[in-house]
């Protein structure tokens, strides 16, 4: 554990949602916070429709591979932010939880996502103030 607070976003896919919320949280927080993406059955890519969302907005997220949910990753984070990963997700005690209701990009035209896109921004915003205060 760093001294810096640590988020973990998870969804099923690890290619939307929860890349895009990495993304933003990585370009807004910079190095005040650590962050981390994982999903319950990871895809063989990122959405490309989420990344091309998010490069409208100067974020790059092409280099990112979904990668698999593991307790490591749960255990080292001190939240868990899940994206309808249903019950996959390993609960901890003293971590904190929250499940943010989203629209799954997946099949998405680019306007949806910018939708799901913007929905996130708005709650990473929020977070950001929660853990850095």
């Amino acid at each position: 554990m760093t001294d810096r607070p640590s988020v973990l976003f998870v969804c099923v896919h690890n290619a939307g949602r929860s890349q895009m919320a990495a993304g933003w949280l990585s370009h807004l927080a910079g190095d005040r916070i650590e962050v981390r993406s994982a999903g319950s059955a990871p895809a063989g890519q990122v959405n490309p429709v989420a990344v091309e969302a998010m490069r409208e907005v100067g974020i790059d997220i092409t280099a990112e591979q979904p990668k698999i949910l593991t307790v490591d990753a749960v255990e080292a984070s001190d939240v868990v932010v899940t994206m309808g990963c249903g019950d996959a997700c390993p609960i901890f005690p003293g971590k904190r939880y929250e499940d943010w209701k989203l629209d799954d990009p997946a099949g998405q035209g680019i306007e949806a996502v910018r939708v799901i896109r913007d929905q996130i921004r708005t709650r990473i915003d929020k977070l950001i103030g929660e853990l850095t205060g």
